[in-house]
């Protein structure tokens, strides 16, 4: 089993930055791939990013391109989320995900392991 808790949500202002972090323990010899993805109220989950959990090959969503940075720190088992430049389409539960396969990266039901969310608003 793997476990994953996030942490850094909160309230900004649009224009704002805010950095996420997501913890993985238990079993993080078994993951393969780890992401981000949020949810609005009312909206599908969305694919945010992803990285290789040797922190290689990273993935990004249309909406955050050229915006968001995934990055992994090895020391600490961690897979943080930078955001830049935030928008107020930007506010959504963002939740951390493991996988231990490859293939998709982007779909949500094909991760195994999910953190409990973290609120993100971002005000206009």
């Amino acid at each position: 089993q793997v476990q994953l808790v996030e942490s850094g949500g909160g309230l900004v202002q649009a224009g704002d930055s805010m950095r996420l972090s997501c913890a993985a323990s238990g079993r993080t010899s078994t993951i393969f791939r780890m992401a981000w993805f949020r949810q609005a109220p009312g909206k599908e989950r969305e694919f945010v990013g992803a990285i290789r959990w040797t922190g290689s090959t990273i993935y990004y969503g249309d909406s955050v391109k050229g915006r968001f940075t995934v990055s992994r720190d090895s020391a600490q088992n961690t897979v943080d989320l930078q955001m830049n430049s935030l928008k107020p389409e930007d506010t959504a539960v963002y939740y951390c995900a493991a996988k231990g396969t490859g293939g998709t990266y982007n779909t949500a039901v094909s991760y195994n392991y999910w953190g409990q969310g973290t609120q993100v608003t971002v005000s206009s």
